[in-house]
């Protein structure tokens, strides 16, 4: 992968886009710790529009942001391409909301979702390992905890993440199932 080491010019606009075709596209991650062999899970808070109050994982919204503060990787004839951005998303989103670092991203699966202010959203979620630092909820959380597949069904968690919390355990552990791997996070 060949990155770009300029930021190129370039303008985001939505006057040609179809709006009928418009979605927030979001990432989540569900962080498996070696050591422990548990996943983090997060209460969300009771002020959050999507899932008020209930447990989940890390994520975020990919922004326009991220492509004006990211090189472009390639310019592939007359489109801008910015290879490994929804990876680097989902580092940032663990950092930002766990303060841990995460590496090794799994693709788990996806959902499509209407939320309840109507906005569609496109969501793709991973699994990912610790990699290093201390457990530092962010302001939209209200808790956390580790846990293995049996704990977090102890937990009112969106619906989901104790699925996801198995797979990433089986994922990750001695033996387990190996799902395909995606890109290394390597930025």
């Amino acid at each position: 992968m060949r990155k770009s080491k300029k930021l190129h010019k370039f303008t985001i606009s939505l006057d040609r886009a179809k709006k009928d075709k418009l979605f927030y596209f979001v990432v989540t991650g569900t962080i498996y710790h070696p050591k422990l062999k548990k996943c983090l899970i997060l209460q969300r808070s009771k002020k959050e529009i999507a899932h008020p109050g209930l447990w989940g994982v890390v994520g975020g919204k990919l922004e326009w942001a991220d492509l004006k503060n990211n090189p472009i990787t390639r310019k592939n004839f007359d489109i801008l391409d910015w290879e490994g951005l929804v990876e680097k998303l989902l580092t940032r989103e663990a950092k930002e909301e766990s303060g841990v670092d995460v590496y090794d991203p799994c693709y788990l699966d996806s959902v499509v979702y209407l939320r309840t202010d109507n906005v569609p959203v496109v969501c793709f979620k991973f699994a990912v390992k610790w990699k290093k630092g201390k457990v530092k909820i962010a302001l939209e959380f209200e808790d956390f905890a580790w846990v293995d597949e049996d704990e977090v069904k102890k937990f009112q968690c969106i619906q989901g993440i104790p699925e996801e919390v198995k797979k990433t355990i089986e994922i990750y552990s001695d033996g387990g199932l190996q799902a395909p791997k995606v890109r290394k996070l390597t930025y």
